[in-house]
C-alpha cells in the first residue's frame, strides 16, 4: 500500500531523514512514533504530497484513494450532515448523476455502482460517525457556520473517515477530542477496512488501535509488529544487547591494544603485535544510539493545610449572561485526592474546574475553601495569554519580581529550557514548550490543589510519561481533565461525572465508564432513527449491583494475583534449575550437586502444581461469583 524508498529530506539545513526506508502493507494499522520535531508531520506531507509527482520517494498503491484531515470544515450553510456526506465525492457524484442521467444503460450503471458502493447506507452511516464523535443527533440539520472552530475540525476528521480512502492518513487526530470521542475513535479505527497511518502521543490509542509501529528515529524509519508498548520492549531489548555487544568488543580492544603495547619492540613478537594491530583497525566500533532526555516536570509539596481543601455546597455553577451550565453541585476536594473529570464536551468540565480555580463566581450556593489556599490552574486556553515579544525570563519574572537575573535564569532551566530557548519569544516555542513553560510558572506558585485541563495535547510520549510522574510524586490534590486515558488511569484514583447539567462523584472506574459510552453509542447508532430530535440518552451510572460484585469479589481477586506472581516466581525457578541441569560436566564434575539440583526441581515442580490448583481454584470461584 504504501513504499518509502531510501528518502532524504533537509529543511532549512537539519536534516529530517536520510536513506530513510519502509513498507506498509493494505490493512495495516501503523502508529507513526517519534520524537517532537523530528519530522513525522512532516512524514505525513511528503505522502501527501506523493499523489501529484511521478519521481518520488514515496509510491502508494495503484489507483488507491489517500484521505486526510486538511483543515477545518468551513464556516458554510450547508448542514453537517451535508458536509460529512460530501466528503465522499464518488458518492455525491453519483447521487447528482443517478437524479440528471437519462440514458437507461448509463443510469443502470451508475445504480450498480451505488450498490456496490453502499452508498444507500450513506446517511445512516455518516450520522453514526458525527454522534461517535461528539455531536448529537439534533446537531446534524445544523449549518457548519454554527459550531466553533474546534467542532468544525471534528467534522472534517467525520467526513474523512466517512469518505474511507485506502490510505487514511491522520496527524494527532485525538487532540480536539474528548475522551469519549476518543473512545470511540480508538473502536472505530481497529475495524478500519482500509490502511491507516497516525501520527500519536496518545499511548492508549496506540497500543489498542494499531497493528504495526513505524518509529521515526536517528533519521530513519523502523517497523515493528504489534503496538506501542511492543516496540518499546523490543526497543530496550535491543538496547541493552547492544550495550553488552559493546561492552564486550571494549574488553577484546583492550586486551588487543594491552598486547601491541607490550610486545611491540619485540622482535620475537613483533608479527604477532603487526597482527593485533590490523585486528583493532578491522573492527567497527559497535554504536550505541544516545537518547534524547526528556526534562522532568517538578511540582514543590505545598505548605500543609487540613483537610478539606475546597467545598463546593448546592452551587449552580455558569456564567451570569445565561442559565447556569451545572446545578446543585455537591463535591470537596482533599489533600490526597486524585481526581479525574469525565463527560461529553460541552456537558460544563471546564465550567466546573473555572468554579474551583475561582476563575467564575458561582450563580447560586457557597464556595468554601481552606485559609491561604493556593490552587494552580492549567488550561489550553493559556496558551493564548502568553505575552507575544516575550521570552521564559519575563514571564517567570512576573511570578518572582524579586529574583535575581542568574536566579531567573537557573528557575528556567530548572523548568526545561537552556540558555538558547530561554531567550526564545514565547510566540516561537513550540506547543509542548509553551506547555511545559505554563506549568512551571503553576508550579512556582506551591499549589495545595492543581487543575489540569487537557495538559498533553502538545507533549510527546516520554514528555507525557514524566507528566505522570511528576503527579505521583507530587504531594497536593490533582483535578484532571484529559482525553488521554492512560494519563487518568496512571494518575487518578476517583472520577467525578459531569452529565446533563449534573456534576457528582462516578462510581466505577476509567474502563467501566469507557464500556458505558460505547454501548451508548452502539444504541444510537442501532437506532433505526437517523434525524431524530431527541438529545441521545446519557451514559447512564453502573448499575449497583455492578459494584457490589465487584466489592465481592476483591479477596477473590485477590487470590487469583497472589497465585499469578506465585507461578510466574516458580516457573522462572524452574527454568533456572533446568539451565542448570543441562551441563553435562556438571554430573562428572560435582555428581552430589546434581543430586540436590534434581530435588531442587522436584520441589519447585510440586510447588507449581498446587500454584496452578490454586490458581485455577480461585478463577471458578470468580466466574461463579460474577455471573451470580
Amino acid at each position: 500500500m504504501l513504499t518509502i524508498d531510501n528518502l532524504t529530506y533537509r529543511i532549512q539545513g537539519r536534516t529530517l531523514m536520510e536513506g530513510a526506508s519502509a513498507r506498509l502493507a493494505s490493512g495495516w494499522k501503523v502508529g507513526l512514533i517519534g520524537r517532537n520535531g523530528t519530522g513525522k508531520s512532516t512524514l505525513l506531507r511528503l505522502i501527501r504530497e506523493s499523489e501529484t509527482e511521478t519521481d518520488s520517494a514515496i509510491r502508494i498503491g495503484k489507483a488507491a484513494k489517500m484521505g486526510w484531515v486538511a483543515q477545518e470544515v468551513e464556516a458554510s450553510d450547508r448542514t453537517l450532515l451535508e458536509e460529512t456526506l460530501a466528503a465522499d465525492t464518488e458518492r455525491a457524484r453519483l447521487m447528482h448523476k443517478s437524479e440528471t442521467v437519462t440514458d437507461p444503460d448509463e443510469l443502470a450503471e451508475v445504480f450498480e455502482r451505488l450498490t456496490a458502493t453502499d452508498a444507500w447506507s450513506g446517511e445512516s452511516r455518516a450520522a453514526s460517525i458525527l454522534t461517535g464523535l461528539g455531536f448529537s443527533q439534533s446537531d446534524l440539520s445544523r449549518a457548519c457556520k454554527e459550531f466553533s472552530g474546534g467542532w468544525r475540525m471534528r467534522a472534517a476528521l467525520a467526513g474523512v473517515l466517512f469518505a474511507e480512502p485506502d490510505l487514511l492518513l491522520l496527524d494527532e487526530p485525538t487532540n480536539y477530542l474528548d475522551l469519549e470521542g476518543a473512545a470511540w475513535l480508538e473502536s472505530y479505527l481497529k475495524t478500519y477496512p482500509h490502511t491507516v497511518l497516525l501520527v500519536s502521543h496518545d499511548r492508549e490509542l496506540l497500543n489498542n488501535a494499531v497493528t504495526h509501529i513505524l518509529a521515526l528515529e536517528h533519521l530513519k524509519l523502523f517497523v515493528h509488529p504489534g503496538n506501542y508498548d511492543s516496540w518499546q520492549r523490543k526497543r530496550s531489548e535491543q538496547l541493552a544487547q547492544a550495550e553488552a555487544q559493546k561492552a564486550k568488543q571494549d574488553k577484546a580492544r583492550a586486551h588487543l591494544q594491552s598486547f601491541v603495547d607490550r610486545f611491540r619492540a619485540k622482535a620475537s613478537k613483533a608479527t604477532q603485535a603487526q597482527s593485533r594491530i590490523k585486528m583493532l583497525e578491522r573492527m567497527q566500533d559497535i554504536v550505541i544510539p544516545l537518547e534524547e532526555r526528556t526534562h522532568a516536570f517538578d511540582f514543590p509539596a505545598p505548605d500543609e493545610l487540613a483537610s478539606p481543601l475546597f467545598v463546593l455546597d448546592d452551587a449552580d455553577l455558569g456564567y451570569t449572561a445565561g442559565e447556569p451550565v451545572l446545578r446543585g453541585v455537591n463535591l470537596r476536594v482533599d489533600n490526597d485526592d486524585r481526581i479525574a473529570i469525565v463527560g461529553a464536551n460541552g456537558q460544563g468540565k471546564s465550567t466546573l474546574v473555572k468554579s474551583v480555580a475561582d476563575r467564575l463566581p458561582l450563580l447560586e450556593g457557597k464556595r468554601v475553601a481552606a485559609r491561604k489556599i493556593e490552587i494552580g490552574y492549567f488550561s489550553q486556553d493559556q496558551l493564548d495569554e502568553l505575552s507575544a515579544g516575550q521570552n521564559a525570563i519575563d514571564h517567570v519574572r512576573r511570578v518572582r519580581p524579586n529574583a535575581t537575573e542568574g536566579q531567573l535564569r537557573s528557575i528556567v532551566a530548572n523548568i526545561g529550557f537552556d540558555r538558547s530557548k530561554a531567550e526564545t519569544n514565547v510566540e516561537k516555542l513550540s506547543g509542548g514548550e509553551k506547555v511545559r513553560l505554563l506549568l512551571g510558572l503553576t508550579a512556582l506558585k506551591k499549589p495545595h490543589i492543581l487543575i489540569l485541563d487537557e495538559p498533553t495535547s502538545h507533549l510527546d510520549i516520554d514528555s507525557r510519561e514524566a507528566l505522570i510522574h511528576a503527579l505521583n510524586n507530587y504531594e497536593g490534590a490533582v483535578l484532571l481533565i484529559t482525553h488521554d486515558v492512560y494519563l487518568a488511569e496512571a494518575t487518578a484514583d476517583r472520577l467525578w461525572l459531569v452529565n446533563q447539567g449534573r456534576a457528582a462523584p462516578y462510581d466505577g472506574d476509567l474502563s467501566d465508564y469507557r464500556q458505558l459510552v460505547l454501548a451508548a453509542d452502539k444504541t444510537r447508532t442501532d437506532s433505526p432513527s437517523v434525524a431524530s430530535k431527541s438529545e441521545p440518552a446519557p451514559p447512564p451510572p453502573p448499575q449497583r449491583s455492578e459494584t457490589e460484585i465487584r466489592r465481592a469479589t476483591a479477596d477473590i481477586r485477590k487470590k487469583i494475583s497472589a497465585a499469578e506472581r506465585d507461578i510466574e516466581r516458580l516457573r522462572k525457578s524452574l527454568d533456572a534449575l533446568d539451565a542448570k541441569l543441562a551441563d553435562a560436566s556438571l554430573y562428572d564434575r560435582d555428581p552430589q550437586k546434581a543430586v540436590n539440583l534434581g530435588q531442587d526441581r522436584d520441589k519447585v515442580q510440586a510447588e507449581l502444581a498446587v500454584a496452578e490448583e490454586a490458581w485455577l481454584k480461585a478463577s471458578e470461584a470468580y466466574e461463579m461469583a460474577a455471573s451470580d
